[in-house]
């Protein structure tokens, strides 16, 4: 993912990425969509591995096609890799996301697990923060943060991949669980969100390429995200699905014009030398905010869950041996109406929740967003921009060390 938008950062100028990475979002948002559609009537009608298998010949297509069209670089580079640094994001990162899991389902904040994980956090940030500086070619440069820009935009991406990719997750188990919903019609009923996601990131990457301006665009997309999310969050099993089809739509077009629109406002500061590590350090705190995003909101719904629950849970053993820990949308289904009535209104009560928690924290990036910088998009790539400077040099008779 990041190789193909550095890759378009380097042939594109900024004002005319918009156009593309439009592109980008709309077929993220038909793969996203069509994934669970996919993964829905696979597990449905064939079997749940087939989940995995669909991807290896997809794979195999996509490696062929680079293979074959992709340029290849006249010169080969040696690259000193920052193997130190490296391996200090990745205990950190590991730890947050594990940590946030299980702190707060399986286990205490206080408990051992949860502290050793903490700890580790603390060392490998440490480490991380030690290393970078003195590192040939960090993998994550900390001079990048400096740039306003960049700071503000991956915080901004942190906040939308935490509220927004945290709590998708919760809108098929509504359906399924509280509106009894199979798969299969779960993963069509994302559709809706697929189409807001597809007409505002292109639509959106249209204007930026036409005006060279962006910042209103994300600001309007965190707005739309903001809505849908509180709107979703006063869901309940009476909700009409086109209500609950509306409140998607507006989901996606928040997605829609939020995602694509930091990757270019990066880009455009980032140094020629650093534009691969910021394309790809901004999509991180993106991916990051979404991981940790999934297992705070889980553990979220996972208590508010349980709770309402723990009153029936001797009458849940007769249906499932498990007890709630157990219980799946088929189960759920089969159950006499005089327990599956408090058990859907538990869930749905906990979907709430999420969403409502999704919403504050989408809010948090509407006004981030206004802090975002407004800088003109270049009309060059940094590659055209950089070799008008060494000819300008040379013109003036000075001697430019690459």
């Amino acid at each position: 993912m990041v190789t193909t938008q550095a890759t378009v950062g380097d042939l594109v100028s900024p004002r005319e990425r918009g156009r593309y990475m439009g592109i980008f979002g709309a077929v993220f948002g038909v793969a996203s969509i069509a994934g669970p559609l996919l993964g829905g009537f696979f597990t449905t009608h064939l079997t749940w591995r087939w989940i995995f298998f669909i991807n290896v010949p997809l794979g195999v297509i996509a490696t062929v096609v680079l293979a074959a069209t992709l340029p290849a670089s006249g010169t080969r580079v040696r690259h000193a890799i920052d193997y130190v640094g490296a391996a200090c994001l990745a205990a950190l990162l590991s730890a947050v996301v594990l940590a946030s899991d299980v702190g707060g389902t399986s286990g205490r904040w206080t408990s051992a697990p949860v502290l050793v994980l903490l700890a580790t956090v603390a060392a490998a940030l440490a480490g991380f923060l030690a290393t970078e500086p003195r590192a040939k070619e960090p993998v994550m440069p900390l001079r990048l943060f400096g740039d306003e820009t960049f700071a503000i935009t991956s915080v901004i991406g942190f906040v939308v991949g935490f509220a927004m990719f945290g709590s998708i997750t919760y809108v098929p188990v509504f359906l399924q669980v509280v509106q009894g919903a199979t798969p299969t019609h779960s993963g069509l009923l994302l559709v809706p969100m697929m189409a807001g996601l597809i007409v505002a990131s292109i639509g959106s990457g249209q204007i930026i390429s036409r005006t060279g301006r962006y910042k209103m665009i994300p600001v309007i997309g965190t707005a739309l995200s903001t809505l849908g999310l509180a709107m979703l969050s006063r869901l309940a099993g009476s909700t009409p699905t086109w209500l609950v089809l509306v409140e998607m739509m507006l989901l996606g077009a928040g997605l829609g014009l939020v995602m694509q629109v930091l990757v270019i406002a990066v880009q455009n500061t980032a140094p020629p030398g650093d534009l691969g590590v910021a394309t790809s350090s901004s999509m991180l705190f993106r991916l990051i905010g979404g991981s940790i995003g999934t297992a705070a909101l889980g553990a979220i719904f996972a208590g508010r869950v349980h709770a309402a629950l723990a009153p029936l849970e001797s009458a849940l053993r007769g249906v499932a041996s498990g007890g709630a820990a157990t219980l799946s949308p088929q189960l759920i289904a089969r159950m006499p109406e005089a327990l599956r009535v408090p058990v859907t209104r538990a869930f749905a009560d906990a979907i709430d929740a999420v969403f409502l928690v999704a919403a504050i924290v989408s809010l948090v990036s509407f006004v981030l967003c206004w802090l975002m910088p407004a800088k003109p998009l270049r009309d060059t790539v940094h590659a055209s921009a950089r070799q008008a400077g060494l000819e300008a040099g040379e013109a003036a008779g000075m001697v430019i060390e690459d």
